[in-house]
């Protein structure tokens, strides 16, 4: 069975931002800069090489996440991953929040 190809995605350590792991084996925030691994093997050792900036503690968290290769270019597939490279908060901040000071 043939996997989709895959990105590896994370956290930079010093402010949470997303980053996508590049061909230059550096960290990018945009999405469209992320290197796509084609295959299991060639993923794998994506991952494995990015470790070494988890050791440099530049960034947390490293994983790979499926992305389809479109005529318009590539998109991730899972929900999370499309809200990851859009870099949108999940809720609107004008609609108010429960967690919001309560008032007297």
């Amino acid at each position: 069975m043939a996997i989709a190809p895959q990105m590896v995605t994370a956290n930079r350590l010093s402010d949470g931002a997303v980053v996508y792991y590049t061909e230059a084996k550096s960290w990018s925030e945009n999405f469209v800069d992320g290197a796509v691994w084609p295959d299991k093997d060639s993923a794998d050792g994506a991952l494995v090489a990015s470790e070494d900036a988890v050791k440099a503690r530049l960034v947390v968290g490293p994983y790979l996440f499926d992305v389809a290769v479109t005529e318009a270019g590539l998109k991730p597939i899972g929900a999370r991953e499309r809200i990851r490279a859009d870099h949108k908060p999940t809720f609107e901040p004008d609609q108010g929040s429960w967690t919001g000071p309560i008032a007297e």
